[in-house]
């Protein structure tokens, strides 16, 4: 895919996990079920990611700018 896509594709990988595939059965985003876990830590780094190529920075949760 990056060979193709090249810069268009996030640097980020998001890793298979148990807890990603647990959390919709609780009704829960992964940020919720598990934060700790590898794969609420690579989402979170994903929407840094895309906040960054957007020009919006590094917004937290509550708003601010971090």
């Amino acid at each position: 895919v990056r060979r193709h896509l090249g810069h268009a594709v996030f640097a980020t990988i998001v890793p298979r996990s148990v807890r990603l595939s647990e959390a919709p059965s609780h009704g829960l985003p992964i940020a919720l079920y598990r934060p700790e876990s590898k794969g609420a830590e690579a989402y979170r780094a994903l929407a840094s990611e895309l906040r960054a190529r957007s020009g919006r920075g590094t917004a937290t949760l509550a708003g601010a700018v971090a």
